[in-house]
């Protein structure tokens, strides 16, 4: 059954991205509504009498995320594309469970409503949370929007959030199970490495002589914590009265234990600076914007933050990774572009993306 595109009088704009839902997304919401009503904690469920009118978030080439716009408040439903299986590479049980435990010893996620296994009720797991509105920044922002005070404070502000996540007992929030132990960056490029084999195109880089050195260069882990897996800026979102302030973490889907450098290096292979004129066209967050810190001030704001100590060649190997990692997602999406399996000429662009990260490595270890 199709969303109802009528649904409640809301007499509230909807966010940025909100969406009508895709013909092959739509989904059965009387049935969903009807089982949040009975499911949700009492003290929500009044909010949930009416039938909610639904939008899709574009973009998202794992996890489904819609908005059910109800006239009290907003919940965001969460669930894996039409025809896969849940608790495999689309695990949203584990997602929900992540976010549920992590709450109360981390206060940039938001409120888990609840949970569904229930395969008559949508046909796959899902779950709705809090809708937590703000400011997330994405592509290009208006160069008035924010100061270079601002700028250098949502820098700042990132880096915070993140070193405080990284300081999150496993144990304590009760996710002491949740990753395979150490050994996790040896895991992570045998993994990558494999990944790239797998998804390289004839026209792509090799890159055997940076998986090489990334394979003779790995250090033990530093720890053994919760890492987010894709703290990025666009998953961040700030007060919308304060962009200096996090209010809230999104995407948590990747999230595991593991080593905290590794989800830096990952983090600033995302972070293009103002000077980085090759990879200009490929931004997707304003860290350009005058104030923003640079990648080696980021690097020693979080080891002010953490008590860690990180020369720049031991950051070196952190970085390499990032870029590396940035490079196998960018030609495993690619990769679907150039045998056929999408006509979504968007996809053609990550072809270039992997040329330009392999440049950047052979700058910094120079080889070029």
């Amino acid at each position: 059954m199709s969303p109802d595109p009528s649904g409640p009088s809301v007499d509230r704009p909807a966010p940025e991205g909100a969406r009508p839902v895709r013909e092959e997304d739509t989904f059965d919401v009387g049935a969903v509504a009807a089982w949040l009503r009975e499911h949700a904690d009492p003290e929500v469920r009044d909010e949930l009498a009416a039938e909610p009118e639904v939008l899709q978030f574009a973009g998202g080439a794992s996890n489904l995320t819609y908005l059910l716009r109800y006239p009290g408040r907003d919940l965001i439903l969460r669930t894996a594309p039409r025809g896969t299986k849940a608790r495999g590479a689309h695990d949203m049980a584990r997602e929900y469970r992540i976010q549920d435990r992590l709450r109360p010893v981390f206060g940039y996620v938001a409120e888990m409503i609840a949970f569904c296994d229930d395969p008559e009720v949508m046909g796959r797991d899902f779950y709705a949370m809090e809708r937590v509105e703000g400011l997330i920044p994405r592509g290009d922002l208006p160069e008035d929007a924010l100061t270079p005070e601002q700028a250098r404070g949502m820098s700042l502000a990132m880096i915070d959030v993140l070193a405080e996540l990284h300081g999150v007992d496993p144990e304590e929030a009760g996710l002491g199970e949740l990753g395979k132990g150490f050994g996790y960056v040896r895991r992570q490029i045998e993994g990558w490495s494999r990944r790239y084999r797998d998804a390289r195109t004839e026209d792509a880089p090799d890159f055997e002589r940076a998986m090489a050195w990334l394979d003779e260069h790995q250090p033990e882990d530093v720890a053994n914590g919760v890492i987010h897996n894709d703290f990025k800026l666009d998953n961040l979102v700030f007060d919308p009265d304060d962009p200096t302030s996090v209010v809230a973490v999104l995407d948590w889907e990747m999230a595991t234990l593991g080593d905290p450098l590794m989800d830096l290096g990952g983090n600033l292979a995302f972070w293009v600076q103002a000077d980085d004129h090759d990879l200009a066209p490929y931004r997707r967050v304003p860290t350009h914007m005058p104030g923003m810190l640079t990648r080696a001030e980021l690097v020693e704001a979080y080891c002010e933050r953490t008590g860690r100590s990180l020369t720049p060649e031991q950051w070196r190997f952190y970085e390499i990774y990032g870029i590396f990692r940035l490079a196998v997602i960018s030609q495993q999406i690619y990769y679907r572009w150039f045998h056929g399996q999408t006509s979504n000429e968007v996809f053609k662009i990550f072809g270039p993306v992997v040329h330009v990260a392999e440049q950047r490595v052979a700058r910094i270890l120079g080889w070029a």
